[in-house]
């Protein structure tokens, strides 16, 4: 049975927000590896040129996450193909490929602050009034209020979003033959009635601009309540509400992006991979077969 104030924890916008934006924040660290997992696997598919993850350029860019993003890179394509001279189709790819070990790296580095927020507050004491037992003292305070969390998911949201985006745009250049650099149309060796990976195309972009409209900061907005007692709330909970939305949008946008990659990289056999996107591709093959005459 409840005891006094146990309800209130229980429901409390700040504690419910805290504990759907802890368990999104751990879906979300899964999906930036994934991120990394299908830009690898696209890079190989395009033929992409990796002077982009050159230790070097690394360094001089002291951004956490960037070198996160880029080492994570250079482990994913270590013994392709395309360290091979002149394996590249272009001596500088377009931002959705070259820029991977920035735009992802920024991944990283929100998902950073949002980690140091959620957990600072899972540690905190959010009660009003406080108990101070050494103090011997009660003491009202607002401490409950979540603007720290509902900044955090917003910013966790946009970046996620931003992420999908730009794996979306590396699909397109993947599907378009005016783009593709001589992949087939689509990304099918028997086009015309097989229309390929044109209408996964369609899915990731009707969801990223649905994502747009989803990352709007709940956290800019507020409503009086209670009297106007609480005039000004976080909107952390509604924060927590789209970034779970926002995160199932991602999921598909990312595993399209997967299967379209590793469709292309098939495209371009016998060309080798990585071992570890070698490792990649098998996983995605095990539930995603090659697109076919039949596909």
């Amino acid at each position: 049975e409840l005891a006094a104030k146990e309800a209130l924890a229980l429901i409390g916008a700040n504690g419910v927000s805290l504990g759907r934006g802890a368990l999104v924040l751990n879906d979300v660290a899964d999906l930036a590896d994934a991120f990394q997992v299908a830009a690898a696997l696209s890079l190989e598919g395009f033929a992409g040129n990796l002077s982009i993850i050159h230790p070097g350029t690394a360094r001089l860019q002291p951004q956490i996450g960037l070198n996160t993003a880029a080492s994570r890179l250079r482990d994913l394509l270590d013994g392709s193909f395309l360290w091979e001279p002149g394996a590249a189709r272009n001596l500088q790819d377009p931002l959705s490929f070259r820029c991977v070990p920035r735009t992802h790296g920024a991944l990283y580095d929100a998902l950073a602050y949002a980690r140091s927020t959620l957990e600072a507050e899972l540690n905190a004491a959010n009660d009003n009034p406080l108990v101070l037992v050494e103090d011997e003292e009660l003491v009202s305070n607002g401490n409950f209020h979540g603007q720290p969390l509902a900044f955090a998911l917003d910013a966790l949201a946009m970046a996620v979003s931003e992420l999908a985006s730009i794996s979306e745009r590396r699909v397109e250049r993947l599907v378009n033959p005016n783009l593709s650099d001589g992949l087939p149309a689509f990304l099918t060796a028997d086009g015309g009635l097989n229309s390929g990976f044109m209408i996964p195309q369609y899915v990731a972009a009707a969801l990223v601009s649905e994502n747009k409209v989803l990352c709007h900061p709940a956290s800019v907005d507020s409503i009086p309540t209670s009297g106007n007692k609480e005039d000004f709330v976080s909107m952390g909970m509604a924060a927590a509400l789209k970034l779970r939305t926002i995160l199932g949008h991602v999921s598909a946008i990312l595993a399209i992006e997967l299967v379209a990659a590793s469709q292309a990289i098939d495209l371009l056999a016998p060309l080798r991979t990585g071992p570890l996107a070698q490792r990649a591709l098998e996983r995605v093959r095990r539930m995603s077969p090659a697109l076919d005459r039949e596909g």
